[in-house]
């Protein structure tokens, strides 16, 4: 009876774990799901915006457009709007390069506020873009679960010295946000602002109205790609791969998923954040790197990986058990770089190819140019190991050889000084072992055993009864 309630409660016990680590997974994949995006706008209100534009001030037409846009975002979750100005302060001359205010800080349901603000901007001063970008830095505060973004709108370039590229960049590596865009008004601004983000260059009002709603749903919406592993023939079969997806800028880990085809044997569909470039890491043995890939908003994107794998399976006499204490160094043929340590008994899946392989057997048994063809198991037999025990009975100095063909001795092992008997695993064949105890200091007190070893058998050596 007692044992029964013990199964009982172990079973229960397994199935919270089991429960709790369930839950986990799909509250990560919640938060992921529930993501905050914050986008900051920050708008030129130098000057220079009083400029006609289509007949109409370029300040009248970029409040217009704006407000429309944002009439649209009304009611939308997980989305924080904030408002940075800058030129608006002071008036030109003199100059003013620190003319740049955060007026609508990020918060839910602010649009109201912002459409107010922009109505009552009054264009006055300079352009101090580079500054700006610094200081939307500070807008964004501390966030576990969000994505930043920055649209930026100007009808004119950096007027203060400042470099907008190298401040855009560096925040881009401190992933404090992502690529920001720049809509330009009236004139071509692509030279100064493509390596600040992605730039739109707008020379009407509908262009204008076109690339905001752009930046808006790249900013907001998801899209969706597939990664083909491809086999040997071209073909997408391969798969339950790991992937892991970094910011290529950022080096920040986006998402970590396990390659799968769908039930129509297609790869499955992901919905990524269209707004990073990616680094992709695919863990096969060896593994493979997309080393940038961006996707095109809006369209279905595919990326094919040549990644045609068979298996390898490492076998003691023909048979599958597993070995928990001999393992196989596996390397890239001729490298030097270990790709993996191998269970002997257990099979592995590779990249096609040939490799060289090292048994952790004693002595090393070395296996060069193993190949590995697709769709295929290729299995080496290795002869089972016995286990020697040797029993010195005292501390002292000595080693383990193996005779070879011609009759001379190889190094296999060091006895350790201060132990009274070790256990070994050695591959079959004849052996000696050698030994002198550190209570003895005349070399003619030396022991020497010949023993061998034979496929799975164990025995014992005792250096001073034999």
């Amino acid at each position: 009876m007692r044992f029964k309630c013990s199964f009982i409660i172990l079973i229960l016990l397994l199935a919270l774990t089991t429960t709790k680590s369930v839950l986990a997974q799909h509250q990560t994949a919640e938060r992921r799901n529930n993501q905050l995006t914050r986008i900051l706008f920050v708008f030129d209100a130098s000057r220079s915006m009083y400029g006609e534009w289509d007949d109409e001030p370029k300040i009248d037409i970029a409040r217009r457009l704006l407000t429309e846009m944002l009439d649209s975002l009304r009611g939308r979750k997980n989305m924080q709007l904030g408002l940075r100005v800058y030129g608006h302060q002071h008036h030109f001359p003199p100059q003013h390069c620190d003319d740049t205010k955060l007026e609508i800080p990020f918060e839910y349901d602010n649009i109201d506020q912002i459409v107010h603000k922009l109505k009552s901007i009054a264009p006055k001063g300079t352009t101090p873009i580079a500054r700006s970008l610094e200081e939307a830095a500070d807008d964004f505060t501390d966030c576990e679960n969000c994505r930043n973004i920055v649209i930026l709108i100007t009808d004119g370039i950096e007027e203060c010295g400042g470099d907008p590229c190298d401040v855009s960049l560096k925040l881009q590596e401190k992933g404090v946000i992502l690529k920001p865009f720049v809509i330009g008004i009236g004139k071509d601004f692509k030279d100064a602002f493509d390596c600040v983000g992605t730039y739109f260059d707008t020379k009407n009002e509908e262009e204008f109205r076109t690339a905001l709603n752009v930046a808006i749903d790249r900013a907001l919406n998801p899209t969706t790609a597939q990664i083909n592993l491809l086999d040997i023939n071209g073909n997408p079969t391969e798969t339950n791969v790991n992937m892991s997806f970094y910011n290529k800028t950022s080096g920040e880990l986006k998402y970590n998923l396990i390659h799968t085809l769908n039930a129509k044997g297609n790869p499955d569909t992901l919905k990524l954040d269209p707004m990073i470039t990616y680094k992709i890491d695919i863990h096969t043995i060896p593994p493979l790197t997309i080393d940038s890939f961006g996707l095109t908003a809006g369209k279905h994107n595919k990326i094919g990986v040549d990644a045609p794998q068979g298996y390898l399976k490492l076998v003691f006499d023909g048979k599958s058990t597993k070995s928990h204490y001999i393992n196989c160094i596996v390397r890239k043929d001729g490298k030097m770089k270990t790709l993996n340590v191998q269970n002997i008994g257990k099979k592995e899946k590779y990249l096609i190819g040939k490799y060289d392989l090292e048994v952790l057997t004693l002595p090393r048994l070395n296996i060069e140019d193993v190949a590995v063809n697709h769709n295929h198991t290729t299995t080496i037999d290795i002869p089972s190991p016995g286990m020697v025990v040797i029993q010195m009975g005292t501390s002292g100095y000595g080693s383990v050889y193996k005779y070879q063909d011609d009759g001379s001795l190889k190094w296999i092992y060091n006895l350790p000084e201060k132990q009274q008997r070790e256990s070994l695993f050695l591959l079959p064949g004849d052996y000696k072992v050698v030994f002198r105890s550190r209570a003895t200091h005349r070399s003619r007190h030396t022991r020497q055993v010949d023993f061998e070893v034979k496929s799975g058998k164990a025995q014992t050596i005792s250096i001073y009864k034999n």
